[in-house]
């Protein structure tokens, strides 16, 4: 089934104390659908349609229909209240322990998901010390749907502060998710399942730098991961950047929230010293991400073509990648890949990315002074100045630390290609001064030696220059 079923319509208003609080569902109905979930996971009698261990494996379509029901109505906190009444998430633990029918455990998960919305539920069923073990053994699973619904769940869970730090403990104890979500992340082709586990992992970092650390060390042990048949199999011996550029890779082209998600997880782990390590000093020093990262900015984001207000869309994948590379470029300035020779489409993206956002802030100036009387209007307008202020410095200090490694030959290169220009040249001085004034000072000496003409215009715009030179 594709989608499930609404939820069904209900007697339960004409039967007097059978609602379920304030809905029209029928307690009956739900506690007995419940009843016949026991009996599947421990029938009376043996089964035909059980497996040759004695587990049913699919569903009949009477009970699949049944439970989808209950799954949609979870979404009311009135029945996610009924539900944990009942025990239902000790009823899933049956499942999860006995059950050899992978929709069915999706099924579960999804209205564990769905009832862990809600505050109270949420801290009942994370403090449960063997359900919480058990829901992470599901990211072990062979099965992506229920890999989305075990992601879904996680992710609701550590988006509550009062139990966020259970989850994080939980999964700084338990090596073997770090396993696991590194073979997802490098072996699944499901993009609505690696974005969902990138956002798992991004909040994860985002929690707790200890964890982070530790994921960066970790993939020096091998240790048990999934199996299509159950069966014990020793994985990869995984490490975390290459993980995360393999599901990069995956999302790129079918979902651009999911790339800012890995974008910005490459960000976190560039806030420490580990994590820049982790990635310059890959077995092929950093090229595939910078590679990655280049093509993205150069070919992709924010182009020639594209309205100038693309860059207000693509702000936060932007600002995440520019760092990112700046981080690599500030300490990998010896590698091939960071040769100016091969990067002067860059330093022209960079450009345009800073023109670009000139144009935003005049139109959020524009939109400041229709709106100055509506309070909403004015905050979605500092906000997102905030947003493109953080873009523009991260722009910046990547721009300014490549000019300042531009030589005469790269400049002329950079001339011919048309990536610089007196255009672009004073786009890019009017953003960097008087900041990055050595940097400006710098490639304007050698831009001197490349097209004196153009270095006398560019002073002639920018007093300050000549007063110095």
């Amino acid at each position: 089934m594709d989608r499930n079923p609404s939820p069904p319509c209900s007697d339960a208003e004409e039967e007097e104390g059978d609602a379920v609080g304030h809905t029209v569902y029928s307690k009956h109905w739900l506690f007995s659908v419940l009843t016949r979930l026991i009996e599947v996971i421990a029938p009376a009698e043996p089964d035909p349609a059980a497996s040759p261990e004695g587990a049913r494996t699919e569903l009949d379509e009477e009970m699949e229909n049944d439970i989808c029901k209950v799954w949609d109505m979870s979404m009311d906190e009135d029945v996610a209240l009924f539900l944990q009444e009942f025990n239902a998430p000790d009823i899933f633990m049956g499942v999860f322990a006995k059950s050899k029918c992978p929709r069915l455990t999706e099924i579960c998960v999804g209205i564990l998901g769905n009832m862990a919305c809600f505050q109270d539920i949420c801290m009942s069923i994370s403090k449960d010390e063997n359900l919480g073990q058990v829901l992470l053994q599901r990211l072990c699973d062979s099965d992506s749907p229920t890999l989305l619904e075990t992601s879904r769940l996680l992710l609701t869970c550590l988006s509550q502060p009062e139990v966020a730090n259970v989850w994080v403990e939980r999964i700084r104890e338990n090596p073997s998710v770090y396993d696991c979500v590194c073979f997802i992340m490098s072996s699944s082709t499901n993009v609505e399942l690696l974005v969902k586990v990138g956002e798992v992992v991004d909040k994860l970092f985002d929690l707790d730098e200890e964890l982070m650390l530790n994921w960066i060390k970790n993939g020096t042990c091998r240790s048990v991961g999934p199996s299509v048949d159950d069966s014990p199999e020793e994985l990869p011996d995984f490490k975390i950047v290459p993980c995360i550029l393999e599901a990069a890779k995956q999302v790129r082209s079918d979902n651009p929230e999911g790339l800012d998600v890995y974008m910005h997880i490459l960000q976190l782990l560039t806030t420490v010293d580990e994590g820049i390590q982790a990635i310059v000093q890959a077995p092929d020093g950093g090229k595939e991400t910078w590679s990655l990262l280049y093509d993205l900015v150069c070919q992709e984001l924010c182009q020639p073509d594209d309205p100038p207000i693309i860059v207000q869309e693509q702000k936060t994948v932007l600002a995440s990648i520019l760092s990112v590379l700046s981080a690599m470029f500030a300490s990998q300035t010896e590698q091939e890949y960071t040769r100016m020779r091969k990067n002067m489409p860059l330093i022209g993206s960079l450009i345009r990315i800073l023109h670009y956002m000139e144009g935003c802030g005049k139109r959020a100036v524009d939109n400041s002074k229709e709106s100055e009387q509506e309070e909403t209007g004015r905050t979605d307008v500092n906000e997102e100045d905030f947003h493109l202020k953080i873009l523009k410095d991260i722009c910046c200090e990547l721009l300014s630390n490549m000019l300042q490694e531009l030589t005469k030959e790269n400049t002329l290169e950079g001339l011919h290609q048309g990536h610089l220009n007196e255009q672009t040249c004073s786009c890019a001085f009017q953003n960097l001064l008087p900041l990055y004034f050595a940097s400006v000072e710098s490639f304007l000496e050698v831009l001197r030696e490349a097209d004196q003409t153009l270095a006398d215009n560019l002073e002639k715009r920018f007093p300050s220059l000549k007063v110095h030179t």
